[in-house]
């Protein structure tokens, strides 16, 4: 049996694995290392975080994301955007280096047994270890405008669904969104020939200025400090101290999780989409039909009134809602028993713990209880350290203590863990 079971080889999945094989536990990692990074984003895109808040962690800080542009004779530079495929062979040279050998399995199913938990494999084989991490990335929880669920896979599709884009060329596409996938997804199809343009409720685009210089005047620091979310004192707070957030009240964290860094288009891609991507604001998709030879939109104007659009396929590049009920990884008795917040997400304590004790999260879903540096490369750090301190603290209290006994109630159990957290 496993101390720990890491379920996915992203950024945090792996970050998660290198802190807690240096911790000395019996650590397996499961997931092909990067995925997401690798076989759901086209061609072409660049990393929109800085380089300098993109690393993934390990216990000393060896394995940098600049040391591997050394290695490579690449350069990371402050206000230089990656390529894509930098980010992702960093994450496997990452991989190979940091982390004990990962078992590119996909699990299909976790669920609790005595002492612990159980992963079944896409092959049939059953795991046994004492805690769990999950950190199952973004893919899980895809968004779609509900106007577009119905359409046929070949009329709609999400933006994280597209390794290669060459299947438009020459198509006429609309994407959906208003956010940095959107507006990079359209300038990426404009610059391959295709017709396409951008559909968004918003009025209009926001737009990520550059960077300020990372050498400046200390008054300068002082007003407006870099962080890995950006400049500024807020940006910073998210960036720096997810702990302090994680303090908050749940309303203001709930707050702050739904308005904070909003959809915007970093500033390298502006001039892109404003040269060769046809933009519609303020207009709301209301019905969508397949009809001859595409979809048509029946869209709401805030300003003229209804309109109809043709157009041959629709990218929906509308985000993600990380929720309980899409995490269908874990068995249904096991998610009935997480306590959520507000938006639906699980509820997670100051270590990363679930309500079922053992059970950890990371990543995207924990983003309501940590803030919005859980949405980005950055929060990795601070993830890895706090998660395998929990899972430290949970393996020391002994089976004994881990099952919820039958019947109690989810709400019942995540004050139990408040209760735990006051006392440590």
């Amino acid at each position: 049996m496993y101390d720990l079971l890491v379920v996915g080889a992203g950024p945090y999945g792996l970050s998660i694995a290198s802190h807690a094989a240096a911790a000395g536990m019996t650590v397996r990692v499961l997931g092909r290392p990067m995925a997401a990074w690798r076989g759901h984003m086209p061609r072409g895109m660049f990393l929109k975080s800085e380089p300098w808040a993109s690393n993934l962690s390990d216990p000393e800080g060896r394995w940098r994301l600049d040391v591997f542009c050394a290695f490579r004779g690449l350069t990371a530079r402050h206000a230089e955007p990656l390529p894509l495929e930098v980010f992702s062979e960093y994450g496997l040279w990452f991989a190979r280096n940091a982390v004990p050998s990962v078992d590119e399995r996909t699990v299909t199913l976790v669920a609790p047994t005595a002492g612990g938990f159980q992963a079944v494999t896409e092959d049939g084989e059953r795991l046994a270890a004492r805690t769990v991490a999950l950190a199952v990335g973004v893919l899980p929880f895809t968004e779609i405008p509900a106007p577009l669920r119905r359409l046929p896979k070949a009329l709609v599709s999400h933006s994280s669904r597209h390794a290669d884009l060459d299947r438009f060329r020459g198509e006429d596409v609309t994407v959906v969104g208003a956010g940095q996938a959107a507006l990079e997804t359209a300038a990426l199809l404009a610059e391959q020939g295709t017709r396409v343009r951008v559909l968004a409720r918003a009025d209009r685009l926001c737009w990520n200025d550059v960077p300020p210089p990372w050498e400046r005047p200390w008054w300068r620091s002082a007003r407006s400090p870099h962080s890995g979310l950006g400049p500024g004192w807020r940006n910073w707070f998210y960036a720096e101290r997810p702990g302090l957030y994680r303090r908050l009240p749940e309303r203001t964290r709930a707050r702050i999780a739904a308005g904070a860094l909003g959809p915007a288009g970093a500033w390298w891609v502006r001039e892109r989409v404003e040269c060769g991507v046809e933009v519609l604001l303020g207009r709301e998709v209301l019905t969508a039909r397949e009809v001859s030879g595409g979809v048509r939109l029946e869209t709401a104007s805030r300003h003229g009134g209804p309109q109809a659009l043709h157009t041959g396929h629709v990218i929906a590049a509308t985000g993600f809602r990380a929720t309980r009920d899409r995490m269908r990884l874990l068995s249904p008795e096991l998610r009935a028993l997480l306590a959520t917040g507000a938006d639906g997400a699980p509820e997670v304590g100051l270590e990363f713990e679930t309500s079922y004790p053992g059970l950890f999260l990371a990543g995207l879903v924990t983003a309501a209880s940590f803030g919005p540096s859980m949405r980005f490369v950055h929060g990795a750090g601070f993830t890895a350290a706090a998660l395998v301190r929990g899972v430290g603290r949970r393996l020391r209290t002994g089976p004994a203590e881990w099952r919820i006994p039958a019947g109690r109630s989810a709400e019942s159990a995540v004050g139990l863990t408040g209760r735990r957290e006051a006392a440590g």
